[in-house]
């Protein structure tokens, strides 16, 4: 799977054509829809073009805006403060317009092109004639999970949106409205649940197809959508029927989830699958997007962790993962850097270094970053890569590190909480769940979640996301969804601009504002 993700990435993207028959010799380097998916070698090859579309092989893309996510939080500043700052500001301040903001734009039009490929998956490889009606099912079961996601992708970020659900030429598209999010959720739900159906479970692919989508990656996502509108028991029964499957488990330590080590884990649902090649800059951006800019860290510090997160690990005495969530200036170790003193070689390089170490009286051998060019004095751990496990090439903005979009942890969180709200009473099952997440955070018995209380113990379960999943991009969309933003954002974020009921979505792009003379969300 990922070997062929990398190919894919390396050539240039297929051109189609419409059956409009303009010149006596076809175009060369192009091919033609009418005459693809003659077999399922070419129907694979074009689903995994749709696998592509979930990043496209850059960080510009869609990694800006996952990074946004977090840094609209209270758990995440912006960071760099030496490169512009023009789009994050202006968004995570809730500024933005949408009419210079190149990272919002990027974002709405590669999903559509995701979307686009799907869609044309689903459409034609439904009409190819294979002897193999198992794997024909497969292959668009693959696009329909695919283009849920993307959906889920874009109804979270920007509310309704345009339902594209055919492959339409840009003359067909013209006059198309907002759907409202109700009826983009039920498409959304519609794919998932056919995509369950027709999808193999994990231990049913062969270990050449890992990282593909599955029935369990599926309905974990349908469980996910659900909880997003609400609807708590079908959420509870969805994520019941993931968890029953024994085809997940939560890795033994929490230091394990993010390693390179542990691409494709058995805690893993669905993950971005990564082939690093330094030569041909294949592989992910997170890990040079989020480290620091100066020394150790090798990256552009965008993203960091706030003061008020690792104030809230040490408040609840969660010390496990504090240590594999965030690096600290002036730590004398680095969770799971065993040659954490050639870090240390770096750091004394750094111009001001002795001045650091005199002026806040750290020790001398500790890992610094520089405050000049970093807003806090914290490092995303998470995406962070040991010496010993990095490429001979490493400074630049591609990493073997797959990124975890969906694991068993969320599941289990997702769980506890739908199960909650459904009955509005907290079962046996649910306390299980949360207490396996504490339990493998290194709590002990007196600190697991024992309540009864419903209000109680929701409010437990939402602390648990925000401490397990900090750079993961779901931090924003849990304080939506709870409508929480204006609680940890409005009033005790310095520089908020945030207002109630407003500012809740992404602004609509003003070029798609200006073609269509569509209503802009609101706050903007």
């Amino acid at each position: 799977m990922k070997q062929i993700l990398a190919i894919l990435t390396l050539i240039a993207s297929l051109t189609f054509t419409s059956c409009e028959d303009f010149l006596t010799e076809e175009v060369r380097g192009q091919q033609n829809l009418d005459t693809y998916f003659q077999s399922v070698e070419e129907a694979e090859s074009f689903i995994t073009g749709c696998y592509q579309a979930i990043t496209f092989g850059g960080w510009w893309n869609i990694n800006t805006v996952w990074l946004l996510s977090e840094m609209c939080s209270d758990d995440g500043w912006m960071g760099n403060t030496t490169q512009s700052q023009s789009d994050y500001i202006s968004l995570a301040h809730y500024q933005g317009t949408g009419q210079s903001n190149g990272a919002i734009s990027n974002f709405w039009q590669y999903r559509y092109k995701g979307i686009l490929r799907c869609n044309v998956a689903v459409e034609r490889i439904s009409q190819s004639e294979f002897s193999d009606e198992d794997m024909k099912n497969r292959l668009i079961g693959e696009a329909r999970f695919l283009r849920g996601y993307f959906y889920f992708e874009l109804v979270r970020n920007f509310g309704g949106v345009p339902l594209v659900t055919s492959f339409l030429l840009p003359e067909e598209i013209q006059g198309i409205t907002r759907a409202s999010a109700e009826d983009v959720y039920k498409f959304i739900e519609d794919d998932l649940k056919a995509a369950a159906d027709a999808l193999p479970k994990r231990s049913e692919y062969a270990a050449t197809d890992m990282g593909r989508a599955t029935s369990g990656a599926a309905l974990g996502l349908l469980g996910k959508v659900y909880l997003y509108q609400e609807k708590w028991q079908e959420a509870h029964d969805v994520l019941e029927t993931v968890i029953d499957s024994k085809e997940y488990e939560l890795l033994d330590n929490f230091g394990d989830v993010w390693s390179v080590d542990h691409n494709n884990s058995k805690e893993s649902l669905f993950e971005v699958q990564y082939m690093y090649d330094g030569t041909y800059s294949l592989g992910g951006s997170l890990t040079i997007i989020t480290g620091a800019r100066n020394g150790p860290g090798d990256g552009w510090s965008w993203g960091q962790p706030t003061a008020n997160l690792e104030q809230a690990y040490i408040d609840a005495g969660d010390t496990e993962r504090l240590r594999w969530t965030i690096i600290k200036t002036g730590c004398t170790e680095i969770a799971g850097e065993d040659n954490f003193d050639k870090f240390i070689e770096n750091s004394k390089d750094m111009a001001n270094y002795k001045t650091y170490i005199e002026k806040y009286g750290w020790d001398p051998d500790c890992y610094i970053i520089d405050p000049a060019q970093h807003k806090s004095a914290r490092i995303v751990r998470k995406y962070f890569v040991p010496i010993e496990k990095r490429p001979e090439v490493y400074n630049t903005d591609k990493i073997p590190l797959d990124h975890r979009i969906l694991r068993y942890a969320d599941v289990l969180l997702m769980y506890a909480e739908a199960s909650t709200r459904a009955t509005n009473s907290v079962n046996t099952q649910a306390i299980q769940a949360i207490q396996e997440i504490q339990k493998r955070a290194g709590y002990a018995d007196s600190q697991l979640t024992t309540t009864t209380d419903p209000t109680a113990f929701t409010t437990a379960v939402s602390n648990e996301r925000g401490w397990e999943f900090f750079a993961e991009m779901k931090r924003w969309f849990e304080l939506v969804r709870l409508e929480k933003v204006s609680e940890v954002r409005a009033e005790t974020w310095d520089g908020s601009l945030f207002q109630r009921n407003n500012h809740y979505y992404f602004p609509i792009p003003y070029q798609q504002i200006e073609l269509t003379q569509w209503t802009n969300n609101a706050g903007y």
